[in-house]
């Protein structure tokens, strides 16, 4: 549990706003040493090749005859030719400017101008790959140092299971990928933004609110009321209602609605200005598959309404990416945003 006190935000805001030689927006973006959930799994179909940026680089991704997922690079090492312009080549991707071979841990393993026959040794032809897994439909990519690579992806795996069935939208967001994920534990902005959907009630006052801490991430809820002159609850007095929000490291977050009914959102980061968000509505609520697949379907265009009532604001946020160190003066309510930066900037620094 966490209670940001009245004079621990003051303190926050008189230390952030004041820092010196402070420049806003200059931080390093991205968390090394983490699993990010990137594109959907379906995305990459069985010998097929996807360019994509995510992470400020740019990739391709492929998936070889036999299946197996590789991503590397999108640049060959030889004249460096956009290697996703290729074609696949048995279990490897090939150049498509000159034939280099490259297999999905990026090795090269032929340079047909050298012909089958030669020996040399072609390891400086190797471009750089980057492991990727697969879990819940989602491809995963290790960002940080081999050796640091971690086994379990994160997921809610406590909170899913193979009884939901699920329906996935995404669209672009023109912001850092952090402005995404505190808009989704933002519970001060309901009223104003969400006034027709699920900010309904005028509920503008904010108590609260609870935040707890879990391996991984952080969880709490809205606990907002209409606002009748009373003073709001401190975050002690608050609970952690049964729709609640619950965010995993390093970009993954979940609307824990009810027991059969859960949206879950991967904010996969593009570059410092832009995001992909894949958003998912999960269903359990009849005994049926069919009938349940219907109502994802249908929630999905929930969903979206929601979501661009978001985006509308969001993106017009300054800077593109939030900082622990920053101008802003935050309120008691965005106790759930200032500890995600204070956890992002932890994780940002640990070597």
């Amino acid at each position: 549990m966490c209670v940001i006190s009245s004079a621990a935000l003051r303190l926050y805001n008189s230390d952030h706003n004041k820092t010196a030689g402070y420049q806003e927006g200059k931080e390093e973006a991205m968390i090394n040493n983490q699993w990010y959930a990137i594109l959907p799994s379906k995305a990459v179909k069985k010998e097929a090749i996807v360019s994509v940026k995510r992470l400020n680089q740019e990739l391709v991704l492929f998936r070889n005859r036999v299946g197996e997922l590789g991503c590397v690079v999108d640049q060959c090492t030889h004249r460096g030719a956009a290697l996703s312009r290729g074609k696949l080549q048995g279990e490897c991707l090939q150049c498509p400017f000159h034939g280099l071979e490259f297999n999905p841990q990026g090795h090269c393993t032929f340079v047909p101008a050298n012909g089958r026959a030669s020996t040399a040794d072609l390891s400086r032809f190797n471009v750089k790959a980057y492991e990727v897994r697969e879990s819940h439909g989602i491809i995963y990519l290790w960002y940080g140092e081999p050796e640091k690579q971690t086994e379990e992806l994160p997921f809610f795996d406590g909170d899913i299971d193979d009884s939901y069935v699920y329906s996935e939208i995404e669209d672009h967001w023109p912001t850092h990928y952090s402005r995404c994920i505190e808009n989704q534990l933002d519970v001060i902005h309901l009223p104003f933004v969400h006034h027709n959907t699920i900010g309904r009630g005028n509920k503008t006052l904010v108590n609260g609110p609870k935040i707890e801490f879990v391996p991984g991430g952080l969880v709490t809820s809205a606990n907002n009321e209409t606002d009748v002159g009373q003073t709001p609850k401190a975050a002690d007095d608050c609970v952690i209602k049964a729709t609640y929000l619950k965010f995993l490291f390093p970009n993954i977050w979940m609307n824990h609605i009810s027991e059969a009914t859960k949206v879950i959102i991967y904010f996969a980061p593009v570059d410092d200005e832009n995001t992909i968000l894949y958003l998912r509505f999960y269903c359990r609520s009849t005994r049926l598959r069919p009938v349940n697949a219907l109502i994802a379907w249908f929630g999905k265009f929930g969903n979206r309404i929601i979501e661009r009532q978001d985006r509308r604001v969001v993106i017009t946020q300054k800077p593109k990416a939030s900082a622990f160190i920053s101008r802003e003066n935050l309120l008691s309510g965005d106790g759930p945003v200032i500890q995600y930066r204070r956890i992002r900037d932890e994780l940002k620094r640990r070597k």
